[in-house]
């Protein structure tokens, strides 16, 4: 198994602003206000799926030439001609604009993402109360591009995007913007997908074979153990393993 002091290693030299230009977590990165960062962010994690240079030009698309690098005032006055024919793999124009309309609602009518994920967690059901949001306000013609966005976490899935959304909101470091603070980090799970699956494997901190949420809680629990309070740091360096060891 790694020890703790080649996962910190692999930590210190890759949780860098270098590692943003080449990451979703840029598009945080790109806006000053609050709101436009929560807002970027939770769309950015939507699309970082498949390839990472496609979903990065179909976002770039997405915020510069039909946003207009105004994510909130982009939602806060959203009508479906705006996005035209902008998709991405399974997500169509039905899906998107079903999305961005439920967003309008949830800034018309509160705080925003932050109040939604804080009330989830009071609630004890994060991820279910957010994704309950969405799925009972979406239009009835959404296929499986809004649902793969918008995963349901009773599906025992990895909810590996909403985890990778959650980090960048709440840690605060060199890459995460950490404006988020009803949570404290070491409440974060490890963003799990087939690439930290398999390192994390190699790395022997990881039995289960599914890339499922019982894969992300045992994951995360080993992690915890090397830093309690802040365990999800340790993506950077699943991240620089795969890149030392391809």
């Amino acid at each position: 198994m790694i020890t703790k002091s080649e996962l910190d290693s692999l930590v210190l030299k890759y949780e860098n602003k270098d590692f943003i230009k080449d990451d979703p977590v840029q598009f945080i990165h790109r806006f000053k206000n609050k709101k436009d960062v929560e807002l970027a962010g939770f769309i950015a994690s939507l699309l970082a799926y498949g390839s990472r240079v496609q979903f990065i030009k179909k976002l770039d698309d997405l915020f510069i030439n039909i946003a207009h690098n105004e994510p909130l005032n982009f939602i806060l006055n959203f009508e479906p001609e705006l996005i035209g024919d902008f998709n991405y793999r399974f997500g169509k124009p039905v899906d998107f604009i079903s999305i961005f309309k439920i967003l309008k609602e949830l800034y018309d009518t509160t705080d925003g993402l932050e109040e939604l994920f804080n009330y989830g967690r009071q609630q004890g059901k994060m991820f279910e109360t957010v994704v309950d949001y969405f799925y009972a306000r979406a239009d009835k013609s959404v296929g499986q591009g809004f649902y793969h966005m918008i995963p349901n976490p009773r599906n025992n899935g990895a909810m590996k995007r909403m985890c990778m959304y959650l980090r960048w909101m709440v840690r605060k470091s060199s890459v995460d913007v950490g404006i988020w603070k009803f949570m404290k980090p070491s409440e974060l799970y490890i963003p799990l997908d087939v690439h930290v699956g398999r390192i994390s494997r190699q790395m022997g901190l990881l039995t289960r074979k599914a890339n499922d949420f019982k894969a992300v809680e045992e994951l995360t629990d080993k992690l915890r153990e090397f830093c309690p309070d802040d365990p999800v740091k340790y993506d950077f360096a699943m991240f620089g393993y795969g890149v030392n060891h391809k």
